[in-house]
């Protein structure tokens, strides 16, 4: 069995790397610059727009990862954004999943983000029309902590970056740097590795990149220059992959309110985060990958071929049912699990209506700060988007039941992903 299951470790590896994580990568860092160069700014401008912060929210949430949606969270805490801005931000935020959406099935990801666009302002707008943001803060300001507890800060004797959006030494800085893991201490192995192998890490990514877009255009990578080429760049790059997430403890969640704060303000931790966050993208997509095709094989009973037709016959006859899986896994917060949801469904297991169920449901990274802060907030907040994700899942299911969505969209998908290659 060992000899039919190893061959598939390592085309995951190769694929996740190559097909998916060369392009993420290429993406995150043209982002990721734009957040160095903008995330103040932006911050100061939904601070200023009071009438249009449930549009400004969902604008921030389609922005691909979670940096910028990460900085609305405390905004609210603090009574500058209204709770309605909250669950804008938190219904449009695809988290690292959009990287992935952009690689594999492009058209599918610009159809999400209008929707859920949409459904951000819609919902965020209806939101703050009930008193539940205001009630929510009351409820925040008698759980804050003692104004003992506030002067931690003359006594931890540690600096930090330039807050973006409160003081030092304040109750939302005490939370969101001291009571949550976030940036790695310097002189530690992991903070060693991820800030010196991030420079290979980039080296080997743009290898695979170009191998990548030989790829789709049909150049069989594994018979350049010599046998293997292409499976010996991807194998390579996904185990580096596997070493730098696990150095920089990145497993279900891949950045901090600290880390966005840090990266706002350093172009090269901005580049050496990027790093880390393909890292763990790309290590992400190759266990989605991985699962597919052990999947495949168990149903088969040890025959791939039977296996896949297997998944054709009953898996996609799932219907609402993937529908209602989608919203669910949604609720977890973090990027890892929904990156497996996007990649399964990069392989047609599941219809639209269940990616878009998720898209809207999950809430990536940027829920951690609020969980932090209140939980009440977070949880309210979390159901919020997931009523609306399976409600709108639901209505977009029956309407695909009577058309020819799915096919339309899987072939443009193709031709965009061949132009956004080249």
């Amino acid at each position: 069995m060992i000899e039919k299951i190893l061959p598939l470790v390592f085309d995951s590896m190769a694929r996740a790397f190559i097909d998916v994580g060369s392009l993420v990568g290429a993406i995150l860092l043209l982002f990721g610059y734009i957040n160095y160069r903008q995330s103040g700014a932006l911050v100061a401008n939904i601070e200023k727009s009071k009438r249009w912060q449930p549009v400004l929210g969902a604008l921030f949430g389609l922005i691909p990862g979670c940096g910028a949606s990460i900085l609305i969270m405390p905004l609210f805490i603090k009574g500058t954004v209204t709770f309605g801005t909250v669950v804008a931000t938190l219904i449009a935020t695809t988290g690292e999943s959009a990287f992935v959406m952009i690689a594999t099935v492009p058209m599918q990801y610009l159809i999400v983000s209008a929707i859920a666009f949409g459904v951000a302002v819609l919902t965020g707008s209806l939101v703050d029309k009930t008193s539940l943001g205001t009630k929510l803060l009351v409820s925040y300001r008698a759980s804050r902590p003692s104004k003992k507890e506030q002067q931690h800060k003359r006594e931890r004797g540690q600096a930090h970056a330039p807050h973006l959006s409160y003081e030092e030494g304040n109750e939302i800085d005490l939370v969101l740097h001291h009571r949550i893991s976030g940036h790695q201490p310097a002189g530690t192995l992991g903070y060693r590795l991820t800030h010196q192998v991030y420079v290979l890490f980039w080296g080997i990514l743009a290898i695979g990149l170009v191998l990548g877009i030989l790829g789709i255009a049909r150049v069989d990578t594994n018979a350049l220059l010599f046998p293997n080429l292409g499976l010996i760049v991807g194998v390579t790059g996904a185990l580096l992959s596997i070493i730098l997430m696990v150095a920089g403890k990145k497993f279900l969640a891949d950045d901090t309110y600290e880390e966005t704060e840090i990266k706002s303000t350093s172009l090269k931790e901005t580049v050496i985060h990027d790093a880390q966050e393909t890292a763990f993208v790309i290590t992400w997509v190759f266990v989605g990958f991985l699962v597919y095709k052990l999947t495949v094989l168990l149903l088969g009973g040890g025959d791939y071929a039977r296996g896949e037709a297997l998944i054709e016959t009953t898996l996609l006859a799932a219907g609402a049912l993937s529908v209602l899986f989608g919203g669910l896994i949604g609720l977890i917060p973090g990027c890892g699990p929904q990156i497996i949801f996007v990649t399964l469904y990069s392989h047609g297991l599941f219809p639209f209506a269940a990616l878009l169920a998720n898209s809207i449901s999950q809430d990536g990274d940027a829920l951690f700060p609020l969980l932090a802060l209140h939980r009440r907030s977070a949880l309210i907040a979390s159901a919020i988007t997931t009523l609306i994700a399976l409600v709108f899942g639901f209505i977009i299911y029956s309407f695909e039941l009577h058309t020819n969505l799915g096919e339309f969209l899987n072939t443009t998908s193709g031709y965009l992903r061949a132009v956004w290659a080249f």
